[in-house]
């Protein structure tokens, strides 16, 4: 059987939260809602968990996702609960920032680009986050060995420490590790940086990862 990909593994994992009405917040957007301020963008946000809760707390949101199914929910929760929060269903593959916000939030994105993709990305986020503003990023690393949700060759894994390369010269908030078991006796692992902007100087951090395999 050919792998799905992964937006056909997340439309069919948000039918069923849907469905069951599961709309926690991971342990990720659980440790970023307190640093999440002002002017959001939620990039890959899901069923908006977080970007629901940010523009609850008075941060005006915009959150994207290529899931219709996970917009669709988005919108109208806001709209039902009269939340500053713009919903859009594109294509994260092609998607360009293309103005400053105070936070950025990629949680759990990253990965799902090859590495060309991953890193341009990566770039526009450090580039479009205003003066002491603050990106929230985390991705899968090497080591992980649970690969289910990925198509064959379209996938990034990054190096343990290169998110904290790619924001060097930031304030470094919060470095972290972990690991989660997953199906079949596999494992998951992640790296999450909270890094805040301490100057308006094109970052460079990105472009200086480790060079191509």
């Amino acid at each position: 059987m050919t792998n799905p990909g992964a937006g056909d593994f997340f439309e069919r994992q948000f039918q069923r939260q849907v469905r069951e009405a599961d709309f926690s917040l991971n342990p990720f957007e659980q440790l970023a809602l307190s640093h999440v301020t002002g002017n959001v963008l939620d990039l890959g946000c899901g069923l908006g968990n977080l970007s629901l809760e940010a523009a609850r707390r008075g941060c005006r949101v915009t959150a994207v996702d290529a899931s219709a199914t996970a917009i669709e929910r988005v919108r109208a929760t806001a709209l039902h609960e009269r939340l500053p929060l713009e919903a859009l269903h594109a294509d994260l593959a092609c998607f360009r920032i293309e103005q400053d916000y105070d936070t950025i939030v990629a949680i759990g994105l990253l990965m799902f680009f090859r590495r060309e993709r991953a890193l341009d990305l990566l770039r526009q986020i450090e580039q479009r986050i205003r003066s002491g503003g603050r990106a929230i990023v985390n991705v899968l690393i090497e080591g992980t060995t649970y690969l289910g949700m990925f198509k064959p060759g379209e996938y990034y894994l990054f190096a343990a420490n290169e998110l904290e390369q790619a924001f060097a010269g930031w304030n470094l908030l919060v470095v972290r590790r972990d690991s989660f078991p997953a199906p079949a006796d596999t494992r998951k692992e992640f790296a999450t940086v909270i890094a805040q902007k301490t100057h308006d100087q094109p970052p460079g951090g990105a472009n200086q990862t480790r060079p191509d395999r």
